[in-house]
C-alpha cells in the first residue's frame, strides 16, 4: 500500500520532530560535583520517565513529554558513561587546569571570577565556564600575572589571570 494513503497522527509527526541533544567530540571531563549532578539527573529522570508511563497511554501531551524524557535519558545516560573524572586537588596549584577558580581582569580592568567546569556543569551566570570554552581554552596553563588573547565573536581581547585557587573539596 502507499504512504499516501496511510494517516499519520500528529503524535506519530511530533515524534519525528524531536532532534536528538547532540554529544560534544571531545571528551566529558567532570568534576566529582559534576559526576554527582549527572548521577542525580538520571535519577530524576528515571522517576519522571515512569510517572509519564503510566499517563501517556490516554494523553497525548504526556506522551510527548515522555518522548523528550527518553531523549534526555539518552543524553545524560551517554555522558554519563563517557564521563572521565577530573579532581581539581590534583591538579598544578600554580597554572589554570580543569577545575579552577580563575579571577581575571579585562582590559578596561574589571574583574571577573569563573570557575573551569565540564559542559554539563557550565552556567556563565553563575560562574562557571566550560573547559572547552574559548576562554578557557585561552587560560589553560596560564599563571598568575600571565595575560592571554580570548578570541570571542565580538572580537579578540585580552585579559589578565589575576587570582588561581582550586576549591578545598570538588
Amino acid at each position: 500500500m502507499s504512504r499516501a494513503f496511510v494517516k499519520e497522527s500528529d503524535d506519530d509527526l511530533a515524534a519525528g520532530e524531536l532532534p536528538e541533544r547532540p554529544l560534544a567530540a571531545h571528551p566529558n571531563y567532570v568534576t566529582p560535583r559534576g559526576l554527582e549532578q549527572l548521577q542525580s539527573r538520571v535519577r530524576e529522570l528515571q522517576e519522571k520517565h515512569e510517572r509519564l508511563s503510566a499517563l501517556s497511554a490516554e494523553d497525548s501531551a504526556a506522551k510527548q513529554q515522555l518522548r523528550e524524557v527518553e531523549r534526555d535519558q539518552r543524553y545524560f545516560n551517554a555522558q554519563l558513561e563517557r564521563a572521565v573524572v577530573v579532581d581539581p586537588a590534583g591538579q598544578p596549584q600554580d597554572e589554570v587546569h580543569f577545575g579552577a577558580i580563575v579571577e581575571i581582569a579585562d582590559e578596561d580592568g574589571k574583574a571577573h571570577r569563573f570557575s573551569i567546569v565540564g559542559d554539563d556543569e557550565a552556567d556563565v551566570a553563575g560562574g562557571k565556564i566550560s573547559w572547552a570554552s574559548p576562554l578557557a581554552a585561552a587560560m589553560m596553563g596560564a599563571r598568575v600575572g600571565d595575560t592571554v588573547k580570548w578570541r570571542r565573536p565580538a572580537g579578540e581581547t585580552e585579559v589578565e589571570i589575576v587570582e588561581i585557587r582550586y576549591p578545598e573539596k570538588a
